[in-house]
């Protein structure tokens, strides 16, 4: 079993993780939510007196079992690693970045931006940031299905259940939010750019 980490996956992690924490961040500062298992964490902890970054973890956990068994000790070892960075990252953040004044559209805006550039960089470094994000990736690989449509799908039933919890103008920027998220995966990500971070790897490059 060999586990890798190269400077060049830990730079293309560490961002991931930060602009991800950054997006939580935004959305919880609005009281907003977004799908998966961030999404979950985020509306329990609403309701629960638990913070976001427990919550997450707790929640990763199953999933992080499955990347292990599905994909590998590499992926495993990498998605858990931004699993912790993300439920570290989110919590000290939400300490030291404060807002004066935060409109909903901008933190739905930030927050989606944020959160699809950081799962981007961190899928193609072949991790995840945990839960749901684990079987998208895995379906991709076996059927061609994009992850972010399956993460849509996903999403649905967060904001579904968010719908009890939220105020109609809170999940209407919440679900602005996530669909930023997914179609930049959608548009930006294909599961041949992970374990490498690179563009086009596992295609067939033009001859010139």
């Amino acid at each position: 079993m060999s586990l890798r980490l190269s400077i060049f996956d830990i730079q293309g992690l560490v961002f991931g993780i930060v602009a991800t924490s950054l997006g939580v961040v935004f959305l919880k500062a609005a009281g907003l939510v977004t799908g998966q298992t961030a999404g979950i964490a985020l509306l329990l902890s609403y309701v629960m007196p638990l913070e976001f970054g427990p919550l997450f973890f707790a929640i990763g956990v199953p999933f992080l079992i499955l990347g292990f068994l599905k994909r590998g000790a590499d992926f495993a070892f990498r998605t858990t690693l931004v699993v912790v960075g993300i439920s570290v990252l989110s919590q000290y953040l939400g300490q030291v970045v404060l807002f004066e004044r935060l409109d909903t559209w901008v933190a739905a805006l930030l927050g989606g931006m944020c959160s699809g550039m950081g799962l981007i960089a961190i899928f193609r470094h072949n991790a995840s940031a945990g839960g749901m994000t684990i079987v998208g990736i895995i379906l991709e690989q076996k059927t061609g299905f994009k992850a972010g449509w399956f993460q849509l799908a996903v999403d649905a039933c967060v904001f579904a259940a968010a719908a009890f919890v939220l105020s109609g103008e809170q999940l209407l920027y919440s679900l602005l939010g996530a669909l930023i998220t997914n179609f930049a995966i959608v548009w930006n990500f294909d599961v041949a750019q992970s374990q490498t971070g690179r563009p086009g790897y596992g295609r067939a490059q033009p001859k010139g």
